[in-house]
């Protein structure tokens, strides 16, 4: 991974810059990441090009997400809101995936890619959200819970895709 250095920097750099300007507009700073990351990425300027090492280097800012949402939550938070998480969260990610495939079929498309596009809608960022919530003391509300739930389930739900 000899060329990660540059492309910290530059993603720092970029992130840092856009954050500032996106703070100066009074606009969630989240979206300047995510716009940083659309935008220098090989799908628009290309100035971090695909390879493998970007990909490891990718595989690691997921771990650290992983790692950020899991210092939010505890073992006995999850099982307190375990009728939250996994019978709201699990009837969300189950309701989204049925109608996204029944309007594949409908369309005249596969059942699988139904499937596919039905299991990208379900998720969410649970990061974005969270923050979101937080910044908005909605975290702690009843429906600030019932978002977390599914959010949560969410992020579990992707566990044995992603293994």
């Amino acid at each position: 991974m000899h060329d990660a250095l540059p492309v910290a920097l530059i993603l720092l750099g970029s992130a840092v810059a856009v954050v500032v300007l996106f703070r100066r507009l009074h606009m969630p700073p989240i979206l300047g990441y995510l716009l940083v990351g659309a935008a220098i990425g090989p799908g628009a300027l290309d100035i971090v090009a695909a390879t493998e090492d970007k990909r490891y280097l990718a595989e690691f800012g997921v771990v650290f997400l992983m790692f950020s949402v899991g210092l939010e939550f505890s073992l006995p938070q999850l099982m307190a809101m375990r009728r939250l998480v996994f019978g709201f969260g699990g009837s969300q990610v189950v309701l989204t995936v049925v109608l996204a495939t029944a309007v594949a079929v409908a369309a005249g498309q596969s059942w699988q890619a139904g499937l596919i596009v039905g299991g990208v809608l379900a998720m969410s960022s649970t990061a974005i959200i969270s923050k979101t919530l937080s910044e908005k003391a909605q975290l702690h509300t009843p429906s600030g819970r019932q978002i977390m739930g599914a959010l949560l389930f969410q992020d579990l739900a992707v566990i044995p895709c992603w293994s």
